[in-house]
């Protein structure tokens, strides 16, 4: 890892509920660094809005906590309610349906697993709890990216390499209509995008500013995702993302299953 980089997060550690403000000269003490060089990463972290100034004199200069930090603390806590909201119910849908059951959320340019309900069918997907994923491949994972800000689509889709398992390319056009589609219908299908002989559909969970904070995916076999099976699948996967989506305290119109 980048020196530079661990020498500024090493200066955050001294900060605390009981000094919650510190001098330049305090910071370069308790580190035993130049001040400087603590002068410069300050300056670094100041910049991204992780460190603010307080004070600033011909004698010192004093530095707390910046607003990045609650910012980034916000998606953190956000991300661990949803969790531990969503498992109870992720784990009924399990046992009413026996597929494989995700939590995807956004991370950057890329969507992560957060939470995992395994099906006792004899089926091994290429997930786990924390692994990280294309947001253009997989039904979690594009429903995020439909719901992402345009600019923020064609950010992320312009810097991907956009293929399949096999590294078989895919249409940029066609994704893009795919995306506006998932995005009006509130539902999101794919079929061997990550997993071959898999099929996965998702719908939102929203939070209480009615904004999609993560995807509920079921994925499983292709031929368990056929005719009326699929529409009991669709049915209540829809069901407890509305359900989820209510416990977050979303007001907004009810979910509905797409036909």
């Amino acid at each position: 890892m980048n020196q530079s980089v661990l020498k500024a997060l090493t200066l955050l550690d001294y900060f605390s509920a009981e000094t919650p403000e510190l001098t330049l000269k305090e910071i370069a003490d308790k580190s035993g660094m130049p001040k400087p060089t603590v002068y410069r990463l300050l300056a670094s972290l100041e910049h991204h809005h992780v460190i603010m100034k307080t004070k600033e004199n011909e004698h010192d200069t004093k530095y707390q906590l910046g607003l990045k930090l609650l910012e980034l603390g916000k998606i953190v806590s956000d991300q661990l309610e949803v969790r531990t909201i969503a498992l109870p119910d992720m784990e009924q849908l399990g046992r009413e349906i026996n597929e494989v059951i995700h939590l995807v959320i956004v991370n950057q340019e890329e969507a992560v697993y957060i939470e995992k309900v395994d099906s006792s069918r004899a089926l091994r997907l290429n997930t786990r709890v924390g692994r990280s994923a294309p947001l253009y491949l997989g039904s979690g994972p594009k429903l995020l990216l439909a719901n992402m800000p345009e600019e923020r689509q064609q950010e992320i889709l312009n810097e991907a390499e956009l293929s399949r398992a096999g590294h078989q390319p895919i249409d940029k056009t066609q994704l893009i209509q795919e995306l506006q589609t998932i995005y009006e219908e509130d539902y999101a299908y794919s079929n061997g995008e990550q997993d071959p002989d898999t099929t996965g559909i998702s719908y939102p969970i929203y939070d209480y500013n009615s904004q999609v904070i993560a995807a509920l995916a079921v994925s499983g076999l292709s031929s368990h995702f056929e005719g009326e099976n699929l529409d009991v699948l669709k049915a209540k996967t829809c069901q407890t993302a509305e359900k989820i989506s209510r416990k977050l305290g979303y007001r907004g119109p009810i979910l509905m299953q797409e036909e």
